[in-house]
């Protein structure tokens, strides 16, 4: 958690939600078993105020259900607890998770009366057969009109998307990424499938018509989506579901959970990068690959995978990794001549 922007979370498990998802069990996703109240909002603001960095900014996140969707007033009651603290100068912000068929003009008139500044929708796909085999009861152009409307009504806007959902493919999941961009969010998470306990998600894998997004597979398809992303000035600001005692301890049975899901797609950019480069190395060669400050560890790969996999494949006699500041994200060849 960085100094200049810290968050507080305030879980609302499937408050406002008007379907259940085929993935989805917030209860088991966030760790929080009851609907937050006001007393919620005000424990959180006045806890964290004893450990987070000072001079920095301060958002409340109310994560989890649609919290546009809920009852106007709980709506009221949670925000208004919000708006007091953010008058105050206790916090700076509010964010707010929702679906996008619960945004309209009325909606965002009300949010913005209470200090909310961010706005994001669980997009997850934008393939229409998708969403209808996923449950989401909402639409493709559901989501292109909420987008459109809230960044024409001046609040920030984050956009949620995942990967391996049913009936989903890898070139369903770039041309999802590819419609997001051209939505020009503020930034967006990717969420590749895990398969929770107690969902029907669980119960299509268990009886076979729900094939496993695996971890590879995540991988695999987010290393072609992160690049998007980053070509378009939009930041990743999540990749993969953040690890809770309870997922890590058995509730993500199967599926893309892993707590350094991040990392590894970033190491396997970085080994494709270097593929590219080493496209016409000779048997034999001993070669030192440059890469910018802090990326020693991407490129070698989790247990030296990245190292093994391109000695072996290019035969190597030797490989070494140096940083160099100047780089960046980018990498640079070096031949050894012995």
């Amino acid at each position: 958690m960085s100094a200049r922007e810290s968050i507080i979370p305030v879980f609302v498990p499937h408050l406002g939600c008007p379907n259940d998802c085929v993935f989805c069990n917030q209860r088991r996703i966030s760790g929080e078993q009851l609907p937050a109240g006001p007393e919620t909002v005000k424990n959180a603001i006045e806890s964290a105020a004893a450990f987070l960095p000072q001079g920095g900014k301060r958002q409340l996140a109310f994560y989890g259900g649609s919290f546009t969707a809920i009852p106007v007033c709980q709506q009221q009651a949670l925000l208004s607890v919000a708006k007091e603290y953010l008058d105050r100068g206790d916090i700076d912000s509010v964010r707010l998770s929702t679906r996008p068929d619960a945004i309209d003009d009325e909606i965002l008139h009300r949010l913005r009366a209470h200090g909310v500044e961010t706005i994001e929708l669980g997009a997850q796909s934008l393939d229409d057969e998708v969403l209808i085999l996923s449950g989401r009861g909402h639409t493709a152009e559901d989501v292109e009109n909420a987008s459109r409307l809230i960044k024409a009504r001046g609040f920030k806007l984050i956009l949620q998307m995942m990967t391996g959902l049913p009936g989903d493919t890898p070139e369903k999941d770039i041309e999802t990424a590819k419609k997001i961009i051209a939505l020009k969010p503020d930034g967006v998470r990717i969420y590749p499938t895990v398969i929770v306990r107690d969902t029907a998600l669980y119960d299509m894998w268990q009886a076979g018509t729900y094939h496993e997004h695996s971890i590879e597979d995540a991988v695999q398809v987010c290393s072609e989506l992160l690049p998007l992303f980053e070509a378009a000035g939009i930041p990743v600001i999540r990749l993969g579901l953040n690890p809770t005692d309870d997922l890590s301890g058995g509730d993500a049975a199967a599926g893309a959970y892993h707590p350094a899901l991040g990392e590894m797609v970033k190491s396997r950019i970085m080994l494709k990068k270097a593929e590219q480069l080493m496209a016409e190395t000779e048997p034999g060669s001993s070669l030192i690959l440059e890469v910018g400050r802090g990326k020693t560890s991407q490129m070698t790969g989790q247990k030296r995978c990245n190292l093994d996999y391109l000695k072996a494949k290019y035969a190597l006699k030797e490989l070494k990794i140096k940083e160099n500041p100047a780089l960046g994200g980018e990498i640079r060849l070096i031949r050894i001549e012995k």
